[in-house]
Formats: C-alpha cells, structure tokens, sequence
C-alpha cells in the first residue's frame, strides 16, 4: 500500500470545503480554517482517516465479500466505474434503485432477467419470438443493463458500502443503517459525518479530489484481493499435500450462499415482464400528454368557472349600493313629517 501525502491530497484539492454558511457544525473537528468564505479541511487527519479506512478495507476484500461503491452525481461517475471495475467490485452509478439492499431478493431476480434474456439469445429461443416481442424484450435488457448491469456479479448483500457525497445518496445511507452494513465515504463539511462509520473528511464535489480518493481506496481493495489470493493458493497447496488446514475466513466466506435465493426466471416470465414494462411507458406517455389537452379550451376563449366567479361576485355588491341608496333618502323623510305636525295644530288653535 503506497504511502499518502498530504502534498498529494493538496494538489488535487482535497482540502477545499463548502462555504462557511452551508457547513455542519459535526464536521468541526475536521476544519482545519475559514478562508474567503470556504472551510479548508484539515489533510493531516483526512490522512489518518483513509490510512484506517483502507485497512478496513483491505480486510474487507480479503475475506471475499463484496464493497459496493455508489457515487451518482456527474463529476463523480465515469471516474468511479474507471477504478472499480479494475477491481472487480460492483458499483451503481445510475439512480439509486429503491430497495437494492432492503429488498435485494427482488433487484436479484431483475439481475437474473438479464441472464434469462442472453440465455434465449444462445439457444434460439430469442428467434421464435415475433418482432414486436424481440423489440420489447431488447428494451427490457437495455434498461436493466443500464441501472444493475454493474452488479450482476453480487449473489449477496455487500460486506461494505463506499459512498461519494453522502447528502445525495441520503437513501443508501438509511438501507445500510438499518441492515447494519459498514459505510465508507468520502464527507465534505455540509454533510454530517455520524451517519458514516469510516469518514473520510474530503472535497466530493471535484473531480481531482474524487479521482485521488478513488485511486488510493482502490489500490487498498486490490491489496486484499492479492491477499486473498494467496491465501487460497497456500489453502490448495496445503490440500494437495494431504494436510488438514483450518478453514480461513475468506474460505468461509466463499462456502457461505444467501439465503433467500430467488428462484430462476424463465422465458415466458421474461417477455410478459417487457410486454408490461412497455404498457407502463404508454401509459405514463399518455398521461404527460393529457394537461396539454385540457389547455385548448381556455386558449379558444371560451370561459373558465376561475373567470366566472368575479362576475358572480359583483351582483350583490350593485344590489347592496342599490338598497342603500333608496334607504337613506326614506329614513331622511321621517323626521321631515314628523316636524310638521306641530305646526299645522297650533294653526288650528
């Protein structure tokens, strides 16, 4: 495991926080100063921070459970599948599918239509489909390419998630927490740093910092891997020597299979599920297209029950000055008879 300079981590400008007003007040321990309105994040201890992650790591890799990596934002994707897939690691750097650790019996039988889908193109069962069919079903397999393409190879839950920007994958955080799966991630001084087992105090937002945190994390997960190698190699040498050797934890590891194995999908299950996919779609074009509709009225002239309801309003308004107007001038004559009567009996007398 090569060594890490603070120098390094300062050409890449790991040190750069968010402004003063957007930090968290958790992430003061990791400030090293304010200048010109930004915190500068202290190197010194985001070293010492990812010297102990990548050990974690390390560990992690070679007992033979996977670390997922997830990193959604721009900046952040094409760096993330470069480094991870050189490990062999899965990652998500699409959306976030809802569910993909809570509910990883379901996002496995997704995974398992896409093996389906190459299945009936190898035996010819592809080909018998009609064409609306073959059309639906490559749509099925492009879509789920593009959102689990990158974890087809992850039959179980991970042993660690790797996270860049914990305040965007807000909902990766949670499903984590609650099935008590280790979390790694890079923290910049908005987020807070609690929700994070191993904090690495770091600017997520560039792509010189993510690719320098990406690139040392990485070489300590290839680290592990090597490692479990080796201990597999002494393993069978060890068999073939007629010895009887204690079984290791990443030996362990490997015998261990999940125990909510989804069932396999077959070809039918397959193209149902495109004919379904594609009705949604339609369904959901549609409703898009449905307010644009429902404007042509009012743009006709004709009037709407908005435009109405002043007109309305304004009657018993007129009615009330109307009411009004005939009242006063009749209360006004009262007093006007009433003083006369007098006078006309003293004429009288």
């Amino acid at each position: 495991m090569s060594k890490i300079e603070v120098k390094d981590l300062l050409d890449a400008g790991v040190h750069f926080g968010h402004l003063t007003r957007k930090w968290n007040p958790n992430m003061a321990p990791y400030i090293y100063m304010e200048r010109n309105g930004i915190h500068i994040i202290n190197l010194y201890k985001s070293v010492a921070k990812i010297e102990e992650a990548n050990e974690a790591l390390s560990k992690i890799a070679a007992s033979g459970r996977k670390i997922l990596f997830v990193a959604t934002k721009k900046q952040a994707k094409d760096i993330v599948s470069e480094k991870v897939a050189n490990v062999n690691m899965p990652y998500i750097t699409e959306r976030w599918p809802g569910g993909m650790l809570t509910n990883f019996v379901t996002i496995r039988k997704a995974v398992k239509k896409m093996a389906a889908i190459d299945k009936m193109k190898a035996d010819g069962t592809f080909n018998t489909l009609s064409k609306k069919e073959k059309l639906q079903v490559d749509r099925l397999r492009a879509k789920l390419e593009k959102n689990l393409g990158s974890i087809s190879d992850m039959t179980r839950l991970p042993g660690a998630l790797f996270i860049v920007d914990i305040r965007r994958e807000h909902i990766a955080v949670k499903e984590a927490q609650k099935l008590n799966i280790p979390i790694f991630a890079m923290v910049d001084t908005n987020a807070d740093p609690r929700d994070v087992d191993y904090v690495i105090p770091a600017n997520d937002d560039a792509s010189k910092s993510i690719e320098k945190i990406m690139t040392l994390v990485t070489e300590a997960v290839a680290e592990g891997l090597k490692e479990r190698q080796k201990d597999k190699a002494d393993a069978d040498a060890a068999a073939t020597e007629g010895e009887v050797v204690a079984p290791t934890a990443s030996a362990k590891a490997a015998k261990s299979t999940e125990a909510d194995k989804p069932a396999e999908v077959t070809a039918e299950e397959v193209v149902e599920e495109a004919k379904v996919e594609e009705v949604a779609e339609e369904a959901a074009s549609a409703e898009e297209d449905k307010p644009a509709k429902a404007d042509k009225p009012a743009e006709a002239g004709k009037p709407t029950e908005n435009a109405d309801k002043p007109a309305k309003a304004d009657k018993p308004a007129k009615k009330k000055k109307a009411a009004k107007k005939e009242a006063a001038p009749a209360k006004a004559d009262k007093p006007a008879e009433k003083a006369d009567k007098p006078a006309e009996v003293k004429e009288e007398k």
